[in-house]
């Protein structure tokens, strides 16, 4: 069974950091794709950063220049370094990995169970 687990959200004011990590475990024979998703109150979830498992990266113009996602393969791990906050940020942010696990055999979208970052004025 493959699960992706966030850590390191929280509560900060305007201009400052958090570090954001997504753990990969299970039976898994190849992640592909990882990235960072949020969804604000309201709002559809949208996409925050991409990177491939060759280290190619994508983000949203509304975080770039701001947030940096990386990767560490061997750890089956993705992060989301986010800086100068701002309150527009506040979100629930989402782990994805497109993977293939031992027992499919094919590639599957899997989701975290997501974790608040709160951005305060």
């Amino acid at each position: 069974q493959v699960q992706l687990v966030e850590s390191g959200g929280g509560l900060v004011q305007a201009g400052g950091s958090l570090r954001l990590s997504c753990a990969a475990s299970g039976r898994i024979f190849r992640i592909n794709a990882m990235g960072w998703y949020r969804q604000a109150p309201g709002k559809q979830r949208e996409l925050v950063a991409t990177i491939t498992s060759g280290g190619s990266t994508n983000y949203a113009d509304s975080v770039k220049g701001r947030f940096t996602i990386s990767r560490e393969n061997a750890k089956k791990t993705v992060y989301l370094q986010m800086n100068s906050l701002k309150p527009e940020d506040t979100a629930v942010y989402y782990c994805n990995a497109a993977l293939v696990s031992w027992s499919s055999g094919y590639e599957y979208d899997y989701w975290g169970q997501g974790t608040q970052v709160t951005v305060s004025s």
